[in-house]
């Protein structure tokens, strides 16, 4: 009797370096890649247009992977507790495997599953493929988990490693298996006028010959560099067309100062998910309890000029609108325009969190939020929150100090002079009419005073946790 077994896909778009795909064709004769639109994720709490698309892309590229060997993509359209209880049932399977995750909502809907499947004796068989290693193992000398990234990296490294997997040769699909179709790409929410990259695991495994060939090298100087000098893999990352795994590996093998600064990058990745995992909590509330009594100011005004990349801060503008219309930001510019909302503009990090849910290809749970946390202060690597406002003039004149960046995303500023590019506003009238650019006419005046907001900040930070004597 043949044995069959359905893969259950969520954010592991792809065929190679897949220990659950894997495993499920080394022991089954037939495998059922499946994934599930699930409305409580498409709909839900932070729903995107934009990931949407792009996942709806890597899945049509997922399938075409998958018909090259023999198989093929199933889709099914409802609760995962119970489409795979069904179509076990009704294709006589007796394994359903999976990429274990670590959000909350994850974790219960797994257990959901399991519980459904193991009714049917169904067996469910978790895998790990979405970071470097096992985020569940790392402990600090107390048998506790990780708070600190530094810490934790020096555990991650010395865990043991799973060894990267080829893509399986060969695919056979049940007989007479109705696959079901990928709905035609929805127009939810805002879409992208120039999505940042393409969907799916060729353009991934592309983008990473690409970055191993010698762009890596110089990682370490140049990452933080507005005009480029990252790997910008994050996006396919997020939705599993490249393996983490097999990222560090590779980057390993390549070897140099710029790979070792990139796989430390790779881990905060996995130090994010460790956290989420162990802390679940912080979906929702910050690590630091003190700051769960922090005023959020509701200034609506302001964050739509955040939104929409109208602050009069040129840096901020710049990659609130490259977000728009890419769906994708450097990290130093996240840095800085997180910062801004939190701190000038002094609104909940949450909204901002929930902001970049709705526009980011590359939004993931426990990155998003810990990111957010991070620079609000509020999370795990803690820092004195005055060391954490940044300043978005001498973030410009320091990262972007030829202005490409800020004036290929903020056209109006083509024509100021780079010594007043990240202050326009100090421009005389003269010169603001010599530039094409007058301020409250062609480009917003700043909606904060910078100075101002940061001591106003340092005040609301101190009066919920005094500086201890």
């Amino acid at each position: 009797m043949e044995k069959i077994a359905i893969v259950w896909l969520r954010r592991d778009l792809r065929t190679h370096d897949h220990p659950a795909l894997s495993a499920a064709a080394a022991s089954c004769d037939r495998v059922v890649p499946l994934f599930v639109l699930d409305q409580r994720l498409l709909d839900g709490r932070f729903a995107s247009g934009p990931r949407t698309a792009f996942m709806l892309g890597c899945l049509r590229e997922l399938d075409g992977q998958l018909e090259a060997i023999g198989g093929g993509l199933c889709v099914r359209a409802g609760s995962p507790e119970e489409v795979l209880p069904q179509l076990a049932e009704q294709l006589g399977a007796s394994e359903v495997y999976w990429t274990s995750d670590v959000s909350p909502f994850a974790l219960e809907r797994d257990r959901k599953v399991t519980e459904a499947l193991k009714s049917l004796g169904v067996e469910a068989i978790p895998s790990p493929g979405n970071f470097c290693a096992d985020v569940s193992l790392p402990r600090t000398k107390n048998g506790k988990p990780f708070s600190v990234f530094t810490p934790f990296w020096k555990a991650e490294r010395e865990l043991p490693r799973r060894p990267v997997l080829p893509a399986p040769s060969a695919l056979q699909l049940p007989d007479g298996l109705d696959r079901g179709e990928l709905p035609a790409t929805p127009q939810l929410g805002k879409q992208l006028r120039e999505p940042f990259c393409q969907p799916g695991e060729p353009a991934a495994r592309a983008a990473l010959e690409l970055w191993l060939d010698g762009p890596i090298d110089s990682y370490g100087e140049l990452h933080d560099n507005l005009s480029g000098g990252t790997s910008d893999l994050s996006a396919w990352l997020r939705w599993g067309c490249i393996s983490a795994r097999e990222t560090e590996q590779r980057a390993q093998e390549r070897g140099g100062e710029g790979a070792e600064a990139f796989v430390r990058q790779l881990a905060w990745r996995d130090f994010y998910a460790h956290v989420l995992l162990m802390f679940p909590d912080n979906m929702k509330l910050e690590y630091q309890e003190k700051f769960r009594r922090l005023e959020w100011v509701d200034d609506e005004q302001g964050f739509a000029a955040w939104c929409e990349g109208q602050t009069g801060y040129p840096l901020v503008d710049a990659g609130m609108r490259q977000l728009a219309a890419s769906g994708w930001m450097h990290n130093r510019a996240r840095m800085v325009v997180g910062s801004f909302l939190t701190k000038d503009l002094q609104i909940d990090w949450r909204r901002g969190e929930q902001w970049f849910e709705e526009m980011l290809l590359d939004a993931e749970p426990s990155q998003n939020n810990g990111n957010w946390q991070w620079i609000a202060s509020t999370g795990v690597d803690p820092a004195p929150y005055f060391r954490r406002i940044f300043n978005p003039i001498l973030q410009q004149q320091r990262f972007d100090p030829d202005g490409d960046y800020v004036r290929r995303w903020v056209p109006e500023l083509a024509g100021v002079p780079v010594a007043r590019l990240a202050e326009p506003w100090k421009m005389s009238e003269q010169e603001q009419e010599q530039a094409g650019c007058v301020i409250g006419r062609d480009y917003p005046a700043p909606v904060v005073d910078h100075a101002a907001a940061r001591l106003a900040t340092i005040e609301r930070y101190r009066a919920v946790a005094p500086p201890k004597d």
